[in-house]
C-alpha cells in the first residue's frame, strides 16, 4: 500500500500535451485525403489511353501535378505517423523500436 495521491504517482509520467498535435495532424491529413483520392481515382478512370505518353502528358496538364504532389506528401505524412504509432504501441524493445522508427522515417521521406 502507498501513501501517495493518485496525482503524485502520475507527476513526472510526462506531458498530456505531447500527442495532441500528432493526433490533429493524423486526422487532418485523413481528412484531406478523401477529396484527393476521390479526384484522383476519377481522373485515372476518365484517362483517353493509358499509354505513356498520355499520362506523362495527364500529369503535366493544368493543376494535376499540385494536386498529385499534395496527394503523394498527404498519402506519405499519413503513413509515417500511422506507422510511428504502431512501432510505438507494439515494438517494446529500446533497441529495436529505435531503428525501426529511424528505418521508417528513412523510407517514408525518400518516398
Amino acid at each position: 500500500m502507498s501513501l501517495r495521491s493518485p496525482i503524485g504517482r502520475v507527476l513526472g509520467r510526462g506531458s498530456t500535451k505531447s500527442g495532441v498535435s500528432h493526433w490533429w495532424v493524423q486526422r487532418l491529413t485523413a481528412v484531406a485525403l478523401v477529396p484527393l483520392t476521390v479526384w484522383f481515382a476519377f481522373a485515372v478512370v476518365h484517362l483517353p489511353t493509358s499509354d505513356h505518353e498520355a499520362v506523362r502528358a495527364w500529369v503535366a496538364s493544368g493543376i494535376n501535378p499540385v494536386l498529385l504532389l499534395l496527394l503523394i506528401g498527404a498519402l506519405a505524412w499519413h503513413s509515417a505517423l500511422g506507422v510511428q504509432v504502431v512501432l510505438e504501441d507494439y515494438v517494446h524493445e529500446k533497441g529495436i523500436k529505435v531503428a525501426a522508427l529511424v528505418t521508417s522515417t528513412f523510407l517514408h521521406v525518400l518516398a
